[in-house]
């Protein structure tokens, strides 16, 4: 197997040496490590062979490739002396707003990552019982302001714990720019490795004994739940409309809830999300990292965010009966599925993105919709994972959205583009950050709260729903809407144009 894949590896450098360019170098090696993917899937390859073709291709870049115009001298220290590299590029990336900054300096945070997460590797697998020896060219040292926790993935394998949040690292930090397959691969390689040769876990306390489902089931009633509003103007709903009655719906421009529609998801039935377990196996046994924000919302003063292995996110905010501000932790608005594929695997976009949507309104027009975004290639995902308790404030998105509730339910709230007046709209902050896609009113306050400061608030018109599981969302482009998790809840947003 290894012989095939060099012999694939060497043409396709051969003729991208011809071709030149970066995109014809970054399809090659994708096509490279997709082969080394399905080699790991069916054992056809070792862990140390996906290792040695790793560090050659970080070790020999193409000259057309953007790492390259990092200076020389910083590349002639990738792949050996690697924690250096990664405090300068991280440097870089803080230097400028992310868009802004140079690809190579991504590339090199991205590479110079890989290259420690592999010397950790395989000293892990030459050394399995001596986890206190870091290998030459690494620390062994926990950034706590970047995960933070008591329990940070610290038991069993040490080396794997490292080895993973440096990976992902790479992945929230760098965008894993140019990486991902190649990220991907390493990752299931240690989650094959888990599977098969990890010594047994010491003996801790499980999440909760009796845990082995979240505590909002499919078949809850909402009486049972805390803190449900009573649905007064509720939204249009279909069950699993056509594609026709669809596009037919969105010339209404009014929101629609979709009932019956994800039950041939994965994530409903076989592998289910509702399952802490599943979850957890999913994550590497918890070890992924992933970036939450802290508190009830945003827009409030004591917001923050933080970046925490998913057991951790599991233990701390995930088994909260009631919903307390203080101690809320939201997996909010992440695209979770390029940072963990197998979990994509559950889901799949809805039929209904791939209409086409009315033309928007002209600028003038009395109830104008907001100024059209970039055409997309393919619909936008994101996960929204937490407890009850955890808000998305009044604001508005840049695209239609089909919002599609795996486990748990929401109370949403919608109101029309041209109630905006009435709902005071943030301006440009300090900083320069347009925030006005976002209310100043905070939708939870009770009226009387309100009056003195958003008058007119009062007289704006809306729809609301709660949206239950297996249950999809369409909110039009343009919609104002406030949503609230009533349980504990994960869902999944489909932007598209």
């Amino acid at each position: 197997m290894g012989d095939t894949l060099q012999l694939h590896l060497e043409t396709v450098r051969s003729i991208n040496y011809y071709f030149g360019g970066q995109e014809h170098i970054l399809q090659a090696e994708q096509v490279l490590f997709l082969l080394y993917s399905t080699a790991l899937r069916t054992g056809r390859t070792s862990m140390q062979h996906l290792l040695n073709r790793v560090l050659s291709a970080i070790s020999a870049p193409h000259r057309s490739d953007a790492i390259s115009d990092c200076p020389a001298s910083v590349l002639a220290l990738l792949p050996a002396d690697s924690d250096p590299l990664i405090a300068l590029a991280h440097s870089k990336l803080h230097t400028f707003s992310f868009t802004t900054v140079p690809l190579c300096w991504r590339r090199l945070y991205t590479d110079a990552s890989i290259a420690k997460a592999v010397a950790l590797i395989e000293h892990g697998l030459a050394h399995p019982d001596d986890e206190d020896k870091p290998p030459s060219g690494t620390k062994r040292k926990r950034n706590r302001d970047a995960v933070q926790g008591p329990d940070s993935g610290l038991s069993g394998e040490v080396w794997i714990d490292e080895a993973v949040k440096v990976l992902d690292m790479a992945v929230i930090m760098a965008g894993a720019a140019g990486r991902q397959q190649m990220i991907d691969d390493l990752m299931s390689g240690l989650q094959s490795y888990l599977k098969h040769n990890a010594a047994p876990q010491p003996k801790r306390p499980r999440l909760d004994k009796d845990w082995d489902s979240f505590a909002i089931g499919r078949n809850v009633e909402l009486s049972k739940l805390p803190m449900v509003p009573s649905v007064q103007y509720p939204i249009q709903s279909a069950t699993a409309p056509s594609m026709r009655a669809f596009e037919m719906h969105m010339k209404t421009t009014q929101p629609l809830r979709i009932k019956e529609a994800l039950d041939h998801w994965p994530a409903m039935q076989e592998r289910p999300w509702s399952s802490p377990a599943y979850l957890l196996d999913m994550t590497l046994g918890g070890r992924r990292l992933i970036p939450i924000e802290l508190g009830r919302s945003y827009t409030d003063d004591d917001w923050g965010q933080s970046i925490i292995t998913f057991k951790d996110f599991m233990h701390r905010y995930m088994k909260l009966d009631a919903a307390d501000p203080s101690k809320l932790g939201y997996l909010a608005q992440h695209d979770l599925f390029a940072q963990i594929p197998s979990l994509r695997n559950d889901i799949a976009i809805p039929d209904y993105c791939y209409t086409v949507p009315p033309p928007l309104k002209p600028p003038d027009s009395p109830t104008a919709g907001p100024v059209p975004s970039p055409e997309l290639d393919e619909p936008l995902l994101n996960a929204w994972f937490g407890p009850a308790g955890t808000v998305s404030p009044l604001h508005t998105d840049p695209y239609h959205n089909i919002l599609c509730q795996v486990v748990g339910k929401k109370y949403i709230r919608l109101y029309s583009p041209d109630q905006t007046n009435n709902l005071y709209p943030k301006g440009v902050e300090d900083g320069g950050v347009d925030m006005s896609n976002t209310s100043e009113v905070d939708a939870e306050a009770l009226p009387n709260e309100l009056e003195a400061d958003f008058p007119l608030f009062r007289q704006a018109e809306y729809v609301e729903t709660i949206l239950a599981e297996g249950e999809c969302l369409y909110i039009p482009v343009g919609w104002w809407h406030y949503v609230r998790s009533l349980s504990v809840s994960f869902s999944v947003s489909f932007w598209w144009n």
